[in-house]
């Protein structure tokens, strides 16, 4: 089967991301519900849990297939993941969820900050734009004022490991081994996790109703959103995915007024409208990039092999 050509995989690949922020999206509501009647450790574990085993009866050949190689950076990947996740459970205790989603929402600065530090990698003009443009929406649909305090800091930790999360995705999926990597993942999460849901033991839902939104939340906002992840930034930079999935608290604005008796407001339109245009700005600048590397010799390596 011949494979899709670059700009093709790329535009499938920021779709698929979109489809991940409006399944996490539309959990907001859901979560503020469940979590009043369910720690949000055990919400968690309990989550990741359902997530990986679903995964596990459908995927169980593909993680048999992984070289070593990849199941340790899928180990490591799931370490970060499950670390942030527990920072920002904790940081919400601090702090209030509109901060807390900005603060998080910190990644779409440090993923460019780490790329260009760390791997030495170039970000262009018209993405710097983009991040600053994403930053601006963020804060304009979350904040309503902000003070800087353990919260807020440990939060901020959890930004910075959501971002190396992206670059490690980036510089180590690839679209054969993103399905593998992905189930190894949901278990170190949900193992990750445990740490803190386990000393005080595991409450279970109560309700039909409760139990029908974790399985949602751990099957769709869960299984496909890791999967779906980790498949797209195989074929995305790690900037350009982080600025996409930065329309995340776009789709939890549009779900909250959809479904959560929330009402429409100007910060609503405008904050979003920003977070659209950045995701425009950053769609372009790919495009441009597209075709100046199409235009050149091809590279001797793929980004994704391991070096030697």
């Amino acid at each position: 089967m011949t494979p899709a050509p670059p700009h093709r995989a790329a535009l499938i690949a920021t779709l698929l991301l979109l489809a991940v922020t409006a399944a996490w999206g539309s959990t907001f509501f859901l979560i503020r519900d469940l979590v009043t009647r369910i720690p949000s450790a055990d919400f968690l574990v309990l989550r990741f849990t359902v997530a990986a085993a679903a995964m596990s009866v459908v995927f169980h050949r593909q993680v048999r297939a992984l070289p070593r190689r990849r199941l340790q950076y899928a180990v490591l990947l799931g370490a970060v993941y499950g670390s942030a996740q527990l920072l920002q459970t904790v940081g919400l205790e601090h702090t209030s969820a509109s901060v807390s989603g900005f603060v998080t929402g910190a990644y779409v600065i440090l993923t460019p900050l780490l790329a260009a530090a760390v791997l030495r990698d170039r970000v262009s003009g018209a993405t710097w734009v983009a991040v600053g443009l994403a930053t601006v929406g963020l804060g304009i649909l979350s904040l309503r004022g902000f003070s800087v305090g353990f919260g807020e800091g440990i939060t901020l930790v959890a930004a910075l490991l959501y971002a190396v999360h992206i670059l490690g995705l980036g510089r180590w999926s690839t679209p054969g081994e993103a399905t593998g990597m992905a189930v190894v993942q949901a278990w170190v999460i949900a193992a990750t996790t445990g740490l803190m849901a386990l000393p005080g033991g595991i409450t279970l839902p109560a309700t039909t109703g409760q139990w029908a939104s974790l399985l949602y939340m751990a099957l769709v906002a869960g299984a496909f959103a890791l999967w779906a992840q980790t498949w797209a930034q195989a074929h995305l930079t790690a900037t350009r995915a982080a600025i996409v999935m930065t329309t995340e608290p776009v789709f939890a604005a549009l779900f909250a007024v959809l479904f959560g008796g929330e009402s429409l407001t100007a910060r609503m339109l405008l904050g979003g409208a920003l977070v659209l245009a950045a995701m425009y700005v950053c769609e372009l600048a790919g495009r441009r990039d597209a075709g100046a590397s199409a235009s050149a010799d091809p590279p001797i390596e793929s980004l994704h092999h391991d070096a030697p």
